[in-house]
């Protein structure tokens, strides 16, 4: 399974929800606080790292304040040398 995470600017977030409309593990969460502007900001909610960095979130952010992060599997480029006998 892909492993990601996700990073919400909280000051910029306006707290419309939307984001955790989308999840599909339901990791992101209304904060208890609120930002500078007077919203109460999404926040990742994640104990079990369960994110696959799918960017549902992040696409349906009208504001655009959700940076995703996804770990890239890189594949071995070695080759095999036949070993003369």
């Amino acid at each position: 399974m892909a492993k990601g995470r996700i990073v919400i600017d909280e000051e910029m977030c306006k707290g419309c929800e939307l984001c955790t409309t989308v999840c599909p593990y339901h990791l992101i969460s209304m904060a208890d606080h609120y930002n500078a502007k007077g919203y109460k900001p999404a926040m990742l909610v994640d104990p079990e790292n369960r994110c696959t960095g799918c960017t549902l979130c992040a696409m349906i952010c009208p504001d655009a304040v959700i940076t995703v992060f996804r770990e890239v599997k890189v594949k071995s480029t070695t080759s095999r040398m036949a070993v003369a006998a």
